[in-house]
């Protein structure tokens, strides 16, 4: 045979290459896979390569190489060819999701020229008049925030901005129940840029607001005066301001704002220490309105339909009674989605919800990858942003975690139906509600670390009796004292809702207070999630033995999991708040802080990316420090050798040759100013400067690593770093 002959046959590659393609084709045509999981997979890790790559030139070169593979794929194996036939499988996947890679980019690039609102250049105050869109009650945290149109002073452009108000303020301006949605108010605030994240691997809020169309959030200075009230009119706000205020009536105490967010979806009016609880007991996830409690709502509503028409012979031998309950089922689901507020998390549930009540009326599978594909896909579309977020691969890890462990040959065999007591029956079904928590809190550890970077380890113990309470029990009980509240009789529902989440709370209390029950880990880097990611879809979308390779990532990911280093130092965005890990004499890990911050948020990006529980020691107060008024003067040893540290206390002025001496005998110096050429340390000077375009700094002296936020943000609208 001619080389050309024998080129055309292997499709142009080498013997080697040719004998891996014919396995992958053979591996592809005996797998007996579903398509369209991998197929929103590509489209996914588009949205995810888009967030990932620095800017349009590395973006486009992305979008070209997806067509690229999909017309080599062409060029190789061309159309009516014997060797097309022969890679019939291989030529479809390299086309398809060469072509879906592509378009997830092209999505979520047309998604942020379209929503993407340019943040505010620097801090301002400003006196605004502007149209509330959105109020959110917070009385935990004793203020409202408000979301308002406004036009700039300047350029007359219309831009939104998120304002905090004090409750006591609206209270003063007697104003209280007046400023709601469609009001005009005037008020002097102090304006900053949405927060880009304090470290790397902090929350982006910055992100989070570009998406959202936020040019800026800020603070009232003194006080609101209510331009013109809103329209007379119920509005869906409203109703849930009103629902969740009379549902805190009748619950007392800290049940009944776990109650209140369970019918309204108002979270404003938990206790910090309650919701730190539920967090650390791995419950937090029953707290926001998504999947969990939308299925409740809708699965209730279609069986309660289904047993209610099945009742009347005319209807239910006339019309198929799935399509009736699936259209009740349907309402239901999408009442409950825009009383709870409408968030994209409860659209997103909704969405997919409604999609498994479409199967359940054609008659098809409700719970298979292919729903949850073309759920993903919907969200995937309509909202691509959420892709990055923790709450879309929350849910569908979940879910994929659910559907690959049902369909899976030995849970089947375990489930089969047999011949046997009630008690055997209702044990193997309580034994696989553990697995099954299990087996998603495994499946969730990964993306819980990534993004929190802390984890109950107990959680699926909690989640076993917690799930079930709040499902069976809690939300049922809900609804059935608000409609007994319609002729005033739902005192004693009430007092069972208060119970049950009571109890609930003792959960979460007792699991949280457990010793090891939360686990902190530093911030996991892009290829460990990466390899996480690609073991979990492995063992999800695949059958039979091949899945079992999924296992093989993933070990990998834990082994460099368990080896990411701490920080040694943590250094913030303005270079105010430093964190640096040291071994007190019990031989524990502990975080000094350069400043004893009254923020929260501040403390605890520090502790929890430094992996420390312990509250921060103040660095002045730590025996191998040397403080003065401006400076503090610390020496720490790793890597096999002595490191000295500088940090500015203040801003107060320092005599330059002073400090050009001290910079001199140190190794790295921070400050949150401009510090002239003359301070010259020996490794790293962080300064205002430096800072601007950085961002916060993790820092690993071992190995003279330094990890910055700016490496991650590349030149998407939202980052505001000075660019070199």
């Amino acid at each position: 045979m001619s080389s050309a002959g024998e080129a055309a046959k292997t499709g142009g590659f080498g013997g080697l290459g040719s004998a891996a393609l014919a396995r992958a084709e053979r591996f592809l045509a005996e797998a007996g896979f579903d398509r369209a999981p991998w197929l929103a997979v590509a489209f996914g890790s588009g949205i995810l390569a888009w967030f990932g790559l620095p800017g349009p030139w590395h973006w486009s070169a992305a979008i070209g190489s997806g067509f690229l593979l999909a017309l080599a794929a062409l060029a190789i194996w061309p159309t009516g060819s014997a060797i097309a036939e022969e890679r019939g499988h291989l030529r479809r996947a390299s086309v398809a999701l060469g072509l879906v890679f592509a378009a997830g980019i092209v999505v979520i690039w047309v998604r942020s020229e379209i929503v993407g609102a340019e943040p505010i250049e620097r801090p301002m105050i400003e006196r605004v008049q502007g149209y509330v869109l959105e109020r959110q009650d917070q009385p935990a945290e004793d203020r409202a925030r408000l979301t308002l149109a406004v036009r700039d002073a300047a350029s007359g452009e219309s831009r939104k901005i998120r304002i905090n108000v004090p409750l006591d303020a609206l209270a003063a301006a007697q104003v209280t129940g007046m400023v709601v949605e469609g009001a005009v108010v005037r008020m002097r605030v102090r304006l900053m840029p949405p927060a880009s994240p304090m470290l790397p691997g902090a929350y982006d809020f910055a992100r989070t607001a570009w998406f959202r169309g936020l040019a800026a959030t800020g603070s009232l200075i003194g006080e609101l005066e209510l331009v013109e009230p809103a329209s007379e009119g119920p509005g869906i706000a409203r109703v849930q301001r009103a629902l969740s205020k009379h549902v805190r009536q009748r619950v007392d105490g800290s049940a009944g704002t776990i109650a209140a967010a369970f019918a309204s979806g108002d979270r404003g009016a938990i206790d910090r220490a309650d919701e730190e609880a539920m967090r650390d007991a791995g419950l937090t996830h029953l707290l926001s309105i998504s999947g969990l409690h939308v299925s409740a709502v809708i699965a209730a509503a279609y069986l309660a339909a289904l047993k209610l028409f099945a009742l009347f012979p005319a209807i239910a031998l006339r019309v198929r009674l799935p399509v009736i309950a699936a259209g009740c089922g349907a309402l239901a689901g999408i009442g409950y989605t825009l009383l709870t507020g409408g968030e994209v998390p409860t659209v997103r549930s909704c969405v997919a919800a409604l999609l498994v009540l479409v199967a359940l009326a054609m008659g098809r599978d409700a719970l298979s990858l292919r729903m949850v594909a073309a759920a993903a896909f919907a969200v995937m579309l309509l909202w691509p942003e959420s892709v990055i977020g923790p709450s879309f691969q929350m849910s569908f890890s979940a879910v994929l975690a659910i559907v690959a462990l049902s369909t899976s040959a030995p849970v089947r065999a375990f489930l089969a139906a047999r011949d046997e007591p009630w008690w055997q029956r209702m044990g193997r079904r309580v034994a696989m509600l553990f697995l099954t928590g299990l087996v998603i809190e495994i499946a969730l550890m990964p993306i819980v670390l990534y993004h929190f970077h802390r984890a109950g380890l107990y959680g699926a113990l909690a989640n076993v009796v917690a799930i079930p309470l709040v499902t069976f029990i809690s939300m049922p009980l809900i609804a059935l004292g608000l409609l007994l509240d319609l002729v005033g009789i739902g005192a004693p529902v009430w007092w069972l809702v208060e119970t049950s989440l009571d109890l609930l709370l003792g959960i979460a209390h007792v699991t949280a207070a457990q010793p090891g029950a939360v686990k902190l880990m530093p911030q996991m880097d892009g290829l460990t999630i990466a390899l996480f990611s690609a073991g979990g879809l492995w063992l999800a979308l695949w059958t039979g033995r091949a899945r079992l390779l999924g296992f093989i990532p993933a070990a990998i990911a834990t082994l460099m999991l368990i080896a990411t280093p701490i920080p040694d130092v943590l250094v913030g965005r303005e270079g105010r708040h430093v964190g640096i890990t040291v071994d007190s004499a019990d031989g524990a890990r502990r975080l000094l802080s350069l400043r004893d911050t009254r923020s929260s948020y501040s403390r605890d990006n520090l502790l929890e990316l430094a992996s420390v529980t312990a509250d921060p020691i103040p660095l002045a107060e730590w025996p191998g420090a040397r403080c003065s008024r401006a400076f503090c003067f610390l020496e720490i040893e790793r890597g096999g050798r002595e490191w000295t540290l500088l940090m500015a206390r203040n801003r107060d002025h320092i005599e330059e040759r002073r400090l050009a001496a001290a910079c001199a005998e140190a190794d790295i110096v921070v400050a949150d100013r401009f510090l002239p050429r003359s301070c010259r340390p020996r490794w790293l000077k962080a300064d205002r400067k430096l800072l601007v375009k950085s961002g916060g700094l993790s820092i690993d002296l071992e190995y003279g690593r330094i990890t910055s936020v700016a490496e991650s943000q590349g030149e998407h609208g939202w980052w505001r770093g000075e660019r070199e």
